[in-house]
């Protein structure tokens, strides 16, 4: 027995339920958890973080690996509101500041995994996978005296921070991280970072 629908319901452009439910359902067998797309704010970050906590402790008895992937999401996600170049911002008081992007979590192979992806200036690519590059060489303990002295050097000039939480990831990932990119246009590209965890 059909439920019954709403007039309208049946017009070009409507909702339809197994459509949507169909997109949950390729979510769930992706192994996806948790995913954002949309405009983020340390406010929304915040929020975001507490309900993922929440939810991976059920999925995960680890306490280390818990703080391990909210660590990575953390990091991830204000990668995207400092570097974004899809922003909306204005003056007002409060000011607002919004970045776009997109945050997923998700677990597989008994792994969890942390993929983020936003619009970037394409002039800032080619630093950024070089910088990439030089992480994805280093083993572990390479990567904790790099961080040591990246804490000792003083903030690289128009740096928001995002050089030590690009170390941060990878000292938390369990493999070298992957990241790619996607020219737009000459002015952007499109950034993904994953990792796991």
């Amino acid at each position: 027995m059909s439920e019954a629908r709403p007039a309208g319901s049946d017009s070009p452009g409507a909702l339809v339920a197994q459509e949507v439910l169909g997109f949950q359902r390729g979510l769930v067998r992706r192994g996806i958890i948790f995913s954002f797309t949309g405009y983020i704010s340390e406010g929304i970050l915040k929020a975001l973080g507490d309900a993922l906590r929440q939810k991976i402790r059920l999925e995960a008895t680890d306490a280390k690996t818990v703080n391990r992937v909210f660590s990575v999401f953390v990091e991830q996600v204000q990668n995207i509101i400092r570097y974004s170049a899809e922003r909306i911002e204005n003056a007002d008081d409060p000011p607002v500041e919004l970045s776009s992007g997109m945050i997923t979590v998700g677990s597989e192979g008994g792994r969890f995994f942390v993929i983020c992806g936003n619009v970037i200036a394409r002039e800032d690519a080619g630093t950024l996978n070089a910088r990439l590059g030089e992480l994805a060489r280093m083993d572990s303990q390479q990567l904790r005296q790099f961080y040591k002295e990246k804490l000792r050097e003083p903030p690289e000039e128009g740096s928001k921070g995002g050089s030590i939480g690009l170390i941060e990831i990878a000292r938390r990932a369990s493999e070298p991280i992957q990241y790619d990119f996607e020219h737009l246009s000459d002015t952007q590209s499109y950034f993904v970072l994953k990792a796991y965890i």
